[in-house]
């Protein structure tokens, strides 16, 4: 049986209950790690100096608390995968089709209030070849339902 670390069970914590409902049932299938819940505004704006984000603070999903996105991997985390390894990209797209799959049946069952977009199809068009910035880690509530 899969479980959290307690890094990532706090990180978890930090976020919105549905993205909770989210992975800890992706969690009963799937083994992963919980990256960063909350961002305060030091970490956000380092985030963006560095390009691993496009928004400063405040208006990053991360930025609120509880935080409505969450920076996730499957675990153990693939090597190299931000070097432009097409077998490690491969492995973060399937566990985000999963997770996507989780969500929409807990959203369609009325256990969530909130649709799940993923950091590598922002436009959720299912067209992941369409995408200008790539977050792979990337997952955030949305209003659409």
């Amino acid at each position: 049986m899969n479980s959290y670390s307690s890094s990532s069970k706090e990180r978890l914590k930090e976020c919105h209950r549905d993205l909770q409902l989210i992975f800890s049932t992706v969690l009963q299938s799937w083994d992963h790690t919980i990256l960063t819940g909350h961002r305060d505004r030091e970490e956000q704006n380092k985030k963006f100096v560095s390009g691993l984000s496009q928004i400063q603070w405040p208006n990053s999903k991360h930025n609120s608390l509880p935080s409505i996105a969450v920076d996730v991997s499957p675990y153990p985390i693939p090597k190299n995968w931000g070097a432009g390894n097409r077998d490690e990209y491969e492995k973060f797209r399937y566990f985000a089709f999963y997770v996507l799959g989780v969500a929409d049946i807990l959203l369609q069952l009325g256990h969530i209030d909130h649709a799940l977009r993923w950091g590598g199809d922002w436009n959720m068009n299912l067209d992941v070849s369409d995408q200008t910035f790539n977050d792979l880690v990337h997952f955030e509530l949305t209003e659409e339902q």
